[in-house]
């Protein structure tokens, strides 16, 4: 029998081309402790810092401290069914949150996982948790009034759109009040509202829910929980997952007014997340980078430029 070279070159050749070689390479680490929400895996060299990675019983987290021999992992989800010595695997993604007007309307926990039994949120977008502010050549100066529907603010001590308001008060003295009567002034003005419920009781976002459906602001507003029973974790994410949905009407040329209720809760959250990742503290035992964690909250909110 003869063989004729070109031929086989020729077969060997389409071979070659028609290779498919698509393989699927993560990288994995191994749990060494967990408890308190966090775990410390050891093995993910290559890990990013605020990359997911996927536990066994299908909770994610969040890469959160990066060491030179572990990293400390915030859990987002269920860990009381994770236990030392369980296999970690790293996605290679940032978190990410649906948005756009799928979840307008909506009761979601801080990762867009909805909680007010309407079924599922069909969106087709998506937006990254954490991102960059805009740069200061993007933005508007304030100029346009954001009516709150509350005189003595209106007339003296106005709100302008993109512009950051902090309220402050003793407890019980309408604080929550005041952020709901500007969200259901907007309806009928083309704003989107939302509003992000961090550590509050269940009972009191209840409460707010209620007042928003009977005025009809439920039609556009969305509702981010991570209440009193929520692990710190959710607590930390909560209001950057609530600007990420916000940011997209912000970007496609929209307004939206997003109240976050409140964020010294948030702090505390953070502070335990450091306290338990052994990170140096500060005053009162909060990390040196407390004030970055807001400042890189609240700067992403701004009035762009056409």
């Amino acid at each position: 029998m003869k063989f004729n070279s070109d031929e086989i070159a020729a077969v060997i050749q389409k071979e070659i081309e028609t290779f498919g070689s698509q393989v699927d390479v993560r990288e994995v680490g191994t749990v060494l402790e967990v408890g308190d929400g966090i775990a410390r895996v050891y093995g993910l060299s290559n890990v990013m810092s605020g990359e997911m990675v996927e536990f066994p019983n299908g909770a994610i987290g969040l890469a959160f401290n990066l060491e030179e021999k572990s990293v400390g992992v915030i859990i987002l989800g269920d860990y009381l069914s994770i236990s030392e010595g369980d296999e970690v695997k790293a996605l290679g993604t940032l978190l990410s949150v649906p948005a756009g007007d799928a979840v307008i309307g909506r009761v979601l926990d801080p990762l867009g996982n909805p909680i007010d039994g309407k079924g599922p949120v069909n969106a087709t977008i998506s937006r990254p948790v954490e991102i960059i502010a805009t740069g200061v050549a993007e933005r508007q100066p304030v100029h346009e009034p954001m009516q709150t529907g509350i005189k003595a603010i209106d007339a003296m001590t106005p709100i302008g759109r993109g512009q950051r308001e902090l309220i402050i008060g003793d407890r019980k003295t309408g604080k929550t009040a005041v952020a709901i009567d500007a969200i259901i002034n907007q309806k009928g003005k083309g704003v989107k509202c939302f509003y992000v419920a961090i550590g509050q009781k269940d009972s009191s976002v209840a409460l707010v829910i209620d007042a928003l459906e009977k005025n009809g602001a439920m039609d556009y507003t969305t509702v981010i929980v991570a209440g009193a029973s929520a692990p710190a974790p959710l607590q930390y994410v909560a209001p950057y997952a609530g600007t990420a949905m916000a940011e997209h009407f912000m970007f496609n040329g929209g307004h939206a007014l997003i109240v976050y209720d409140d964020l010294s809760k948030q702090a505390v959250a953070y502070r335990q997340l450091s306290l338990l990742m052994r990170r140096p503290p500060g005053r009162e035992a909060f990390p040196g980078d407390v004030f970055y964690c807001h400042s890189r909250l609240l700067e992403r909110s701004a009035k762009l430029s056409k």
